[in-house]
Formats: structure tokens, sequence, C-alpha cells
């Protein structure tokens, strides 16, 4: 039997499915236990009724620790109170790979253990929907690009000059005689671009060598830069109104589980509408 991903379990409801994934975090009751087993496209409880499977079973299940790869198979069946609104009546746990005291558990941590245990920390529920929700918002970019013809532009990241200022670049020896900087934008390598193509963007990183004046300072973040050519500051407004609205309604509509998950209130990112207010100066 070919595995299922958890995202698509409903298709199998009232039937047998098999899932591989890993074990999120687990409870017992004594003669039932509950398994919550992830795969990366979301969150599915596992029932294991000690009276309806083998002992080898209920033994797999109950020695199963956090975070070690398994495989599941059982029913699919509708359970409303149940993360992702489906569950499954197990029939068989497989111990794929253990995973012995795995290091971020329930309990607080401090952000230096977290993010020394970055790989790891990627496993938990609030860094995935974080990086669920940026995942939707890059390919939403592209998207929202393309369906207006424009054309993507990769600029270097590696270059010869300066864009912003020549006290905030990253200098590396490029040649044993040539210097080389990070890139602080793809605009001085758009604006030709654009009187060729027209419509044009580039979205990468770039990195400001200035001075951290808050604890939410970045040196490297990723920047999204449209070129058109022939169009006023109206219709450069008009782009952008459109960019945030569209982006902002896929979010809502393809991640509104992992914005509960993340405690935001939506309420607020419903308001955003056209039009803008406008000022000018």
């Amino acid at each position: 039997m070919d595995a299922t991903s958890i995202s698509h379990v409903s298709e199998r409801a009232g039937q047998t499915a098999r899932v591989r994934g890993w074990l999120y975090n687990k409870r017992s009751s004594g003669k039932i236990q509950f398994l919550i087993v992830r795969d990366g496209t979301g969150y599915l409880q596992v029932v294991v009724a000690r009276a309806e499977v083998k002992p080898e079973v209920w033994d797999a299940a109950e020695t199963v620790s956090q975070e070690a790869s398994l495989e599941v198979t059982g029913t699919i069946r509708e359970e409303r109170r149940a993360r992702g609104g489906y569950e499954m009546t197990a029939t068989d746990v497989v111990l794929l790979g253990p995973a012995e005291n795995f290091p971020i558990t329930p309990k607080e941590h401090g952000t230096d253990f977290l993010m020394s245990n970055r790989h790891l920390w990627l496993r938990s529920a609030r860094q995935h929907a974080i990086l669920k929700i940026r995942s939707e918002l890059e390919q939403g970019i592209h998207d929202f690009f393309y369906e207006r013809e424009f054309v993507r532009i990769d600029s270097p990241i590696l270059t010869p000059a300066a864009c912003e200022g020549t006290s905030t670049l990253f200098e590396t020896q490029y040649t044993e005689e040539e210097k080389a900087y990070l890139s602080q934008s793809g605009q001085l390598y758009l604006e030709p671009a654009a009187a060729a193509f027209g419509k044009v963007y580039c979205f990468g990183p770039t990195f400001r060598a200035e001075k951290s004046k808050t604890r939410r300072h970045l040196r490297e973040f990723w920047m999204i830069e449209p070129e058109v050519a022939f169009l006023e500051i109206d219709g450069l407004m008009d782009l952008a109104e459109e960019f945030i609205c569209e982006l902002v309604g896929r979010v809502l509509g393809r991640c509104r589980e992992e914005l509960q998950r993340l405690e935001r209130d939506t309420a607020r990112l419903e308001t955003v509408k056209k039009p803008f207010p406008r000022f000018n100066y």
C-alpha cells in the first residue's frame, strides 16, 4: 500500500490508509493510546486500542518516543474534535527510527538553546507555521508578477559596486586584485532590464552592513523589487496596493490553520482592502 500524506487523508475516509511521519506528541488513558503523527503536510491523531491490536503493535505505540519516525496503518474516519477533522483507528504501528533523548521538550527553552538546535526547532508547531506561511508568500509573490507578465531577473549577489551607500557594504576579496561586495539591492541590474523587457522584478537576498540599533535588525533579508517602464507614481501605488491585498488574501485563504497556531488576529488582516489612504508631500 502506498503511503498517504496527512493533507489527503480525508480522501480515504472509511478506508484503510498508511501514513509515514514522526511522533509529535502522545497521551495514554491506560487502555487507549493517542499518537499525534506529523508528516510535514499536517497532523493526524492515531488511536491505538489495546484490545483491538496485536501485543507487538501496542508495545510499539507504548515505547515510541517524541520525534521518532514511524509508520501507522488503519482506518480513517471523520472526527471533528481531532486536529484536521480526521483521525485514524490503528491496526499497525511500526517504528522506523528511534529518537532517544530528543532535546526540545514541551517545557520552556531559552532562545540561545533553541537557536543552537535550530535544525530540530524547525519541527515545532510554531516554527513550522511560520515557514509554511513564508513559503506561501514566496509562491504568491512569483504568481502575482507572472500573472501580470513581469519577467523575473536574478540579479548577482556578488557585485562590484554599491547601490545604497559605501558605508553599509559587506566586502569580500574576490580575486587577489579585485574586491566584490554582497548586494544591497538588485536595482542596478533591473533598471537596464526594464528597458529591455518593460516589466521586470527580482526577489532575493540583500545585505546591509549597518550597525544594529534594535533587536529586530536584520543584516540579511529578502527583498522584492519591481521595475516598470513608463509607469508613473499613481501606477506604482496601484501596483503596490494590489500586491499587498493579493498576498494578504492568499495567506488568509490558504494558511488559516497556521495563523491560528501563531495566535494571530486575522480580523485585522481581513480589513486590508483597496483603496489605501494616500497623501502627498
